[in-house]
């Protein structure tokens, strides 16, 4: 064994045998068998080219030279377990609540902030609730949703557009097709045909309603009619050629995604690492939507 390849799992072994000098006791301690320890022990000796016991009749010994290594060893690895536990407790726990609705531009932002910020855990939880209370509420950060809201920090505005599976993307009449809504109520079409210059021979023929946004654009992904998405929900979809945009048209409805953090969190440097990450995020979108706009049919 090459003298550089410190066999460092051996030390442990090592230190709970020396401490017990019974091999029985430390394989119980350690959840390994008799055979393993001695091995471990060998590979060890072998490493140092000297014995760190002496084999008795009735247990173990630390040979002198273990008996002057033990207390060195035992030292440095206490010191080396009070390192990583350290590190352990200084990872930070974003606590995030967000709405459902926001899922899919969501997921793969939370993906690429834990890869930058390794030190990070961000614990979702998802709901169909679009505010927040931190007084009653166990979360450090949360997107909220709505109408007239100027909490937090703007993310992105909602801006609607209709999305069909490439296979009906020529349909841009949509006539026969059926009309998905994100909503019980037929709102989010309706402010985007009352905007639209010449109205659709076929608007809202045939409907088919669902309690979130994600849900609608799921089954315009698998051909099952045209939905009312916001553009930038479904900005993935589109760039892997899920989804379609027929028109270039989008209404804004006054509505907003926003990230709001709770200023008494104790955890100041994680949380200004999340939000810096996903407000970065805005940047890139701006661009991907100005281009699938300029290769969408107006």
């Amino acid at each position: 064994m090459s003298r550089s390849q410190l066999p460092l799992n051996a030390i442990e072994t090592f230190l709970v045998t020396a401490r017990h000098l019974n091999l029985t006791h430390a394989a119980k301690e350690l959840c390994l068998t008799q055979g393993a320890v001695s091995r471990k022990i060998a590979t060890l000796e072998a490493w140092f080219g000297f014995p760190l016991f002496e084999r008795l009749a009735r247990g173990l010994r630390l040979s002198p030279q273990g008996s002057a290594l033990y207390p060195e060893l035992m030292t440095a690895f206490h010191q080396m377990v009070s390192i990583a536990e350290q590190a352990r407790q200084q990872q930070t726990v974003v606590r995030l609540k967000a709405p459902t609705c926001a899922m899919r531009w969501l997921v793969p932002r939370l993906v690429a902030i834990e890869q930058r910020f390794p030190e990070m855990q961000i614990a979702l939880t998802t709901t169909t609730e679009h505010a927040v209370n931190f007084r009653t509420e166990p979360f450090d950060a949360a997107i909220v949703f709505g109408a007239q809201s100027n909490a937090g920090e703007l993310l992105f505005e909602e801006s609607l557009t209709p999305v069909v599976s490439h296979r009906l993307a020529d349909n841009t009449t949509f006539t026969g097709m059926t009309f998905l809504h994100p909503t019980r109520d037929k709102t989010d079409w309706s402010l985007w045909l009352a905007k639209l210059p010449t109205p659709l021979p076929a608007a809202m023929q045939k409907n088919q309603h669902f309690d979130t946004m994600d849900l609608a654009i799921t089954a315009a992904i698998q051909g099952f009619g045209v939905a009312i998405a916001d553009e930038t929900l479904v900005q993935e979809d589109l760039l892997s050629g899920r989804l379609v945009r027929p028109y270039t048209f989008s209404v804004k409805t006054g509505a907003s995604y926003r990230l709001v953090l709770r200023e008494d969190s104790g955890k100041t440097a994680g949380l200004a690492q999340f939000r810096e990450g996903l407000l970065n995020s805005g940047e890139q979108d701006e661009a991907s939507l100005v281009e699938l706009t300029q290769n969408a049919r107006a």
